[in-house]
């Protein structure tokens, strides 16, 4: 009898595609993303649903866009009856297992694995005070502080990967124990990271390894003439339209050490995956939930719907299965990836998913596809960080063109095939008339901005109730990591490796 195929599912937290070596960043040292790489297949046109992380991550669980499961907003919740891929998984005669980050809120922190180690690094509940980061207090929100107060140091979400790697190769070994005593069982292992999320801190030695190495942003900020109006908005109200070269470098060379630090904690993973013989029936999957500009337009963190912020990095290695060292063009999304992982591991398909299983693609470029995709960034005016503007952004991207609507403001359309850079706005062109009207046709024929505000602006309430709760009653979080304001730091400390 064949054995039944092994899951690694890697997530890292706010990885921008273009900086990693198999992404063509050529200062970036991420052997190991690289050689996972090489031993598969490389997707250069995935997109996440939304630039924002707990939505991205729910509807990469329930292969759903944001809009089909009401899930739009670090402070929104996914109803525990949404089925995940873990309870796919498990429905399969699988037993999921999570170690790490979720970034789920309320009393479900499980949707559907049955086993959890480490947690996250924040309460289950909004309404109770979040986590303590000390010196570095509102670095991992977009706020200026986070570009001032960047460099050499450590944050505590780094401390976190630290245990999160510690527990899934634990993981590992309990399943190679397992298999000593003749359990041939196969295992579904989700593996979430935090790095390389702000804050822009990075220990001195990796940031040292960059220093002097890490360009300028390739792309400039647009002059005030052509710039959206929301971009330039954000961009007034965040207080970044004016940022000193000596602040961006060293938020960009932090950047480029945090994800060098995360790629060497994939590869330890790996490598003990290598030396327990687990690898040659194991589907491996590395990808992040979104990305991140680190100052290309002058923008900083994501929250919009250019590429930095919604394309993200995703690589498929399955040794005998699929290609090794390939490419695919093909335009898919995180929500496509529950969809891919069940049909490859034969379990049970989503009901009621949006996604698509891309895996004939992943073996063959030239299976059939469509190459269509959506993101969406709806806001409440909740949030300090939102400026006190709800918003409801939605993109299509159709073969090369990508339009990026904002309700009640001018559309954008982009020709990647000639302005990869998304630098020529085409929306105001009277030759792309025709591929707007369609392209806006597409986007709004199942996405109302007019419901979807409807529905935020009533959640709200439901949710500023259930914060007094939680403040008042003070319920216990589950499946928490303890978060130390003490592991947050500007500099060296005394137990800093040099």
């Amino acid at each position: 009898m064949t054995r039944r195929p092994n899951l690694l599912f890697i997530m890292s937290d706010q990885h921008a595609q273009r900086i990693a070596g198999c992404y063509g960043d050529s200062v970036v040292e991420t052997p190991n993303i690289d050689r996972l790489a090489k031993s598969g297949v490389v997707f250069d046109n995935a997109y996440c649903p939304s630039p924002i992380c707990l939505p991205a991550r729910m509807s990469a669980l329930s292969a759903r866009y944001p809009v089909r499961q009401n899930c739009w907003t670090n402070t929104d919740y996914l109803a525990s009856d949404i089925p995940t891929m873990a309870h796919a998984l498990g429905a399969g005669g699988y037993r999921p297992v999570l170690v790490g980050r979720m970034h789920a809120l309320g009393p479900d922190q499980l949707h559907g694995y049955v086993r959890r180690e480490v947690g996250d690094h924040s309460p289950n509940w909004a309404g109770i005070p979040r986590h303590d980061m000390g010196p570095l207090a509102n670095t991992n929100d977009p706020y200026r502080v986070s570009l001032e107060r960047s460099g050499e140091g450590q944050s505590a979400y780094e401390r976190k990967d630290v245990d999160v790697t510690a527990a899934a190769i634990a993981a590992l070994e309990e399943v190679a124990a397992r298999r000593a005593k003749g359990d041939a069982e196969p295992f579904a292992l989700t593996v979430g990271y935090m790095l390389p999320h702000p804050p822009y801190v990075a220990r001195a030695q990796d940031y040292r390894r960059y220093e002097g190495r890490v360009p300028l942003p390739a792309i400039p900020a647009p002059s005030p003439e052509v710039e959206h109006p929301w971009i330039a908005w954000w961009r007034d109200n965040r207080d970044i339209r004016e940022v000193s070269p000596e602040d961006a470098l060293r938020a960009r060379t932090a950047y480029y050490a945090l994800t060098s630090r995360l790629d060497g904690m994939v590869g330890e993973i790996l490598a003990r995956l290598d030396e327990l013989g687990l690898r040659d029936d194991t589907l491996i999957v590395y990808t992040s939930d979104h990305g991140d500009h680190v100052g290309d337009r002058g923008l900083w963190w994501k929250h919009t719907l250019y590429d930095e912020s919604v394309k993200v990095p995703l690589v498929l290695s399955w040794p005998g299965r699929l290609p090794q060292n390939e490419r695919r063009s093909a335009v898919v999304n995180l929500i496509d990836l529950a969809p891919t992982v069940l049909e490859a591991l034969g379990a049970p398909a989503l009901p009621n998913a949006d996604g698509r299983s891309f895996l004939a693609v992943a073996r063959d470029a030239g299976a059939p596809w469509i190459d269509e995709t959506f993101a969406e960034y709806c806001t409440d005016a909740a949030p300090a960080w939102t400026g006190g503007q709800a918003t409801r952004h939605r993109m299509i991207r159709s073969g090369h063109y990508k339009l990026n609507y904002y309700d009640g403001m001018a559309p954008q359309l982009f020709d990647l095939d000639e302005d990869p850079l998304e630098q020529n706005d085409l929306a105001a062109s009277p030759a792309h008339t025709s591929v707007r009207h369609a392209l806006l046709g597409r986007l709004l024929a199942d996405w109302d901005p007019v419901e979807i505000d409807r529905i935020m602006t009533r959640r709200v309430q439901d949710k500023e109730l259930l914060a007094g709760w939680a403040r008042s009653v003070g319920p216990r979080s589950e499946h928490l990591w303890e978060m130390r304001p003490e592991d947050n730091y500007l500099g060296l400390a005394g137990d800093e490796e040099e």
